[in-house]
């Protein structure tokens, strides 16, 4: 199996098989309810690690995606007071306007996409601030709040089915036209790419694009479930969403990876911030299990590693003739 298959399958069955051995350690047997909790942990970082992923697969980093997410939820709040329909569309709006001007950037102008996005996130959290005021917005649409997080099929809700269906048009998209090819030879050589006829500008707006329309989505989604709107969500779901993208096998040079992949990503980060809760773990225990996954997905990315193993092997087939 290829890199970008085995590090995201891996990881998920490494927690799935953690998460059903956990009555062992605290003799409790596990409910539907915990597949329901995992599951709306998925949807709350799914869609920003399906952002982050896309663009890491072009070789690109799109920081502002936390800022995108903190204006997208403000947005849907104050929208959506009446129409939860009418709020989600206008934060989406939003979400890929700010996509495609910070796309464009980046594709005409020939600059790195770490800068630009890192001043487009600080400019929107300004934004959002200047939006609510600088405080938490609450959100009075009641049937939008219930309805978001009710149950569906007993472990599912209209949230998550929702980010599970943005990966699952993801993959169709990537999967069945030349966008998936194209963005995976942008991220292994961009220049290359020119020459082998790759319209490149268009492509980098058009991901970017995505990248803050499902920013957006999921702020906004996010929410309606919280009944409130806060201006600064932190960088955590920032850093959740990057290691969930690394595990689903993105490479941190661009050029490899798919959404299949980010999915298995998300839903080992959603199990395992699920085992710390049903284990009765302190909180920050969750930080160190994604701090040494993360070290192990630098490890196994890293050329060093790779040379090393090469250079094994072709000893060992040395020996072997």
């Amino acid at each position: 199996m290829r890199q970008e298959r085995l590090v995201p399958a891996a990881a998920l069955l490494l927690v799935v098989v953690a998460f059903a051995l956990t009555p062992l350690g605290t003799g409790v047997p596990l409910a539907t309810f915990d597949i329901y909790n995992a599951l709306q942990g998925f949807a709350q970082i799914g869609l920003l690690a399906l952002a982050i992923g896309l663009t890491m697969i072009a070789g690109e980093f799109d920081l502002s995606v936390v800022g995108t997410y903190a204006v997208g939820g403000m947005i849907a709040v104050q929208a959506g007071q009446s129409s939860a329909v009418l709020g989600l569309l206008a934060a989406v709006v939003a979400g890929a306007v700010i996509g495609a001007v910070q796309g464009g950037l980046i594709a005409w102008l020939r600059v790195p996409s770490v800068p630009v996005t890192l001043a487009a996130y600080i400019a929107l959290l300004g934004l959002a601030y200047a939006i609510s005021g600088g405080l938490s917005v609450t959100f009075t649409n009641r049937d939008a709040t219930l309805w978001v997080d009710q149950t569906v099929a007993g472990v599912f809700s209209p949230r998550s089915l929702i980010t599970l269906a943005a990966f699952g048009l993801a993959a169709l998209v990537l999967g069945g036209t030349r966008l998936g090819a194209e963005l995976r030879a942008i991220g292994g050589d961009r220049r290359a790419s020119r020459v082998a006829g790759v319209r490149v500008d268009r492509r980098l707006v058009l991901l970017f694009t995505t990248s803050g329309t499902l920013a957006a989505l999921g702020g906004g989604l996010l929410c309606f479930s919280f009944a409130s709107a806060n201006p600064d969500p932190g960088l955590r779901p920032l850093l959740i969403a990057a290691v969930a993208a690394l595990l689903g096998g993105v490479s941190l040079a661009g050029g490899r990876g798919n959404p299949w992949g980010l999915l298995a990503g998300a839903l080992a980060v959603a199990l395992l911030a699920q085992i710390v809760a049903v284990a009765y773990l302190p909180d920050w225990s969750t930080q160190l299990f994604y701090a040494a996954l993360l070290a192990v997905i630098v490890a196994i990315d890293s050329p060093g590693l790779r040379r090393g193993i090469d250079r094994i092997r072709a000893r060992t087939r040395t020996a072997e003739a």
